[in-house]
């Protein structure tokens, strides 16, 4: 059988194998700002910018420092998950208990600085970032060719995806955290330092965007606009699997990479807004998303 839907199997396997590593950096980057969300009450509209920066910190590490793939992969995420903090403890904290605006106007203003300054340093054109020695190449499925950098993107980001998720919701730091967001003043009670979680939490959110960042850049061009091409697809995967579910971002982020990479086979030209055409048939239905709690 050479042939799906009169669709050459080599072109649809491709596409499909395309849109579940488009879908793997939706699950990552939704996570992420379903864990701020769910966790500070922030809407993190900064987050294209910081993932951004990982993919670019990568880049300047590489070219300036020496440092591989593998220590990018390791420090980006650690340097941007720092800047975070220092963003929660300067900037954030002061918002908690206001509207859900102000946080996104401020985020959404840090994003605009992040990006003027990559931009004004390095210019709109994209860099090449060197895909691993160990990853060239492609695995032959028979009836497709797998590029081995493109199965490490989907491994690497699912089993980071999925190991959040259970210590959010397996373990008793995770138990902690999210008493942490439901009462902070009685959580704070029993001993537990209610600022140092948020603080944290904040770190490890935006670290996710920057690691996300670092995965991409052997697959895409980085530049100082990367981040701003992909953030307002990711806040509708976080919207239609439900603001803060952790479990919804993953399972959506997959499923509409997923859903995007079929439309370009059947229906290419409907592939860039297939993901707001859904959102707005699942609003429609049940406005805390699909996997959301109703309020």
């Amino acid at each position: 059988m050479n042939e799906v839907f009169g669709i050459p199997i080599q072109a649809f396997m491709g596409q499909l194998m395309l849109g579940l590593v488009n879908g793997s950096f939706y699950a990552m980057l939704s996570l992420g700002l379903a864990v701020i969300f769910g966790m500070l009450n922030i809407i993190n509209f900064a987050h294209g910018a910081l993932y951004m920066m990982g993919a670019m910190l990568a880049w300047m590490g590489l070219n300036y420092l020496g440092l591989d793939y593998w220590w990018a992969l390791l420090l980006s995420p650690l340097a941007v998950g720092v800047l975070g903090i220092l963003i929660e403890r300067t900037m954030l904290q002061w918002l908690y208990q206001l509207d859900h605006l102000y946080g996104l106007l401020l985020t959404f203003g840090l994003a605009l600085v992040i990006e003027g300054l990559f931009l004004n340093a390095y210019g709109v054109s994209g860099q090449p970032y060197a895909i691993p020695e160990v990853f060239s190449g492609a695995y032959n499925l028979g009836f497709m060719f797998l590029p081995k950098y493109r199965a490490w993107i989907i491994v690497a980001s699912l089993t980071l995806c999925f190991a959040t998720w259970f210590v959010i919701e397996r373990t008793r730091r995770g138990a902690y955290l999210r008493a942490a967001t439901e009462n902070p003043k009685l959580t704070q009670a029993f001993g537990i330092n209610v600022p140092l979680m948020v603080m944290l939490t904040y770190g490890f959110g935006v670290g996710l965007a920057a690691f996300a960042g670092v995965l991409a850049a052997p697959a895409v061009q980085v530049g100082p606009l990367m981040g701003s091409n992909l953030i307002i697809v990711v806040f509708a995967v976080v919207v239609i699997g439900g603001m803060g579910s952790i479990l919804g971002s993953i399972v959506t982020g997959l499923g509409l990479g997923l859903i995007e990479g079929l439309t370009k086979v059947f229906y290419p030209e409907a592939s860039a807004t297939v993901v707001f055409i859904i959102m707005a048939l699942v609003l429609l239905v049940r406005p805390a998303g699909l996997f959301g709690k109703e309020r």
